[in-house]
């Protein structure tokens, strides 16, 4: 009885736990990884997903299992790339690379602010966005100090910059890999599409944060010295270690590249990587050091999708999404840009990538596109999901972290003054990308 009941509102319930899900990763009173294991939990309980997948020889189909639904070689990158960035951080060369910039600069307060934009913008492209401003926050206190200012307008440029960075490739945003995983887009169909674009956000977003920082952008000759005479003979702790790492971070990259001519997964060289360097080191220390809830997050947050996929949730929501936009390719691209932008701000990007990608899987078959390259709704998406994250400082994870660091040093950034600078960025942002599709791909 109670098994047809749920076979009958098979889409129904598992919509309700994505939604519950959804409200209770916003609230952040429970940790995202729990409410997403618990929503997985009920998800297979409730039989919603079928343990094991098999083929059915009437309809000619297999059914998938709850396994199918996992995007492991989204998992197997993130842990990969996780790995390599902590090993190759233990050296010390990422904040010295960030220093050196800075010398650079000759100590001038407007150029130092550009120089940190850029070094996190271009390593956000190639690292998470959380792991550049880990990097770069202690460096940041300590230019601030030198020039006797409030840290804030640096930290609040450099996590904006983060988040235009890493919508530049497939590694730079986890939403990026979702949707990269879910579309078959290689690191290269990234840097191509997006990355011209991402440049001129930057140069546009950093232009007007400049000019609304100016006041707290002056210093006097002497301690322009002092930071062009910083000392960063020191700073790295390990060569052979900074050697090794640097040469293995260059061999994934390069991995990444080449896909197209290997035809070989990222997530694969990102595991070998890993593997190579975690030869050097003790293992049970540098897997204590994996964002392990992250990870998590991402299988529980899979398997409820999966479950909602699977009773025709995304079908449903397809259906919809055409009925709205006319089947108008140019409708449903604005939707989506500026509706993933906005909700991006306000709710976690990632478990909204989830739900979007195999949405978006379904409605290009229906929006016809009949251009060069792949679908403009993956553009849209990836620009809206990752660029939203500016909007309010609990719109990434990166954002969130930079506030918490600052406020424990004694320097709180409050959501309006955060969103002061937020939510014009995104909207720059959102008009530039708006141009780009619409240029590139829709008149």
């Amino acid at each position: 009885m109670i098994g047809e009941f749920i076979s009958a509102n098979g889409m129904i319930i598992s919509g309700a736990i994505l939604l519950i899900a959804y409200i209770f990763i916003a609230a952040e009173k429970i940790q995202k990884s729990v409410v997403a294991l618990v929503g997985a939990s009920l998800t297979m309980l409730l039989g919603l997903l079928p343990f094991h997948g098999h083929f059915d020889a009437a309809s000619q189909t297999y059914e998938r299992s709850v396994f199918d639904y996992i995007e492991f070689n989204v998992i197997f990158l993130l842990i990969g790339m996780m790995i390599i960035v902590h090993i190759a951080g233990k050296s010390g060369v990422f904040k010295w690379m960030a220093i050196e910039l800075l010398k650079m600069t000759k100590g001038h307060p407007k150029l130092v602010l550009f120089t940190l934009a850029a070094f996190t913008a271009v390593a956000s492209a190639f690292l998470d966005n959380v792991t550049t401003v880990v990097l770069l926050i202690p460096v940041t206190f300590v230019i601030a100090k030198e020039f006797d200012t409030d840290p804030v307008p640096f930290l609040i440029t450099e996590v904006l910059a983060s988040n235009i960075g890493g919508t530049a490739t497939l590694i730079g945003d986890p939403p990026n890999i979702i949707i990269g995983a879910k579309a078959g887009l290689s690191f290269m169909d990234f840097v191509k599409e997006l990355t011209p674009v991402v440049v001129i956000i930057f140069a546009a977003v950093i232009a007007v944060l400049i000019f609304m920082f100016r006041k707290s952008l002056s210093a006097t000759p002497e301690k322009m010295a002092q930071i062009a005479n910083l000392d960063n003979s020191n700073t790295i702790t390990d060569k052979g270690l900074m050697i090794r790492s640097m040469a293995v971070l260059f061999l994934v990259i390069l991995g990444f590249v080449t896909h197209d001519i290997t035809h070989i997964d990222a997530f694969v060289f990102a595991v070998a990587g890993a593997s190579i360097l975690l030869m050097f080191e003790n293992p049970k220390e540098i897997y204590k050091d994996v964002e392990w809830l992250t990870i998590f997050f991402f299988v529980g947050l899979f398997i409820i999708i999966g479950g909602f996929e699977a009773n025709g949730g995304i079908t449903f929501l397809a259906d919809k999404l055409i009925q709205l936009t006319g089947g108008s390719l140019e409708a449903a691209s604005m939707l989506i840009l500026w509706g993933s932008g906005l909700l991006s701000g306000i709710v976690d990007n990632i478990p909204y990538t989830a739900t979007m990608a195999p949405l978006i899987a379904q409605v290009q078959h229906t929006i016809p596109y009949t251009g060069a390259g792949f679908h403009p709704l993956w553009w849209a998406l990836a620009l809206g999901a990752c660029l939203g994250g500016n909007l309010t400082i609990i719109g990434a994870a990166a954002n969130v972290l930079v506030s918490e660091t600052s406020a424990a040093k004694g320097y709180p950034i409050s959501f309006m003054r955060f969103m002061k600078y937020g939510a014009l960025t995104t909207f720059i942002s959102l008009v530039l990308s708006s141009v780009y599709l619409y240029v590139k791909y829709l008149h």
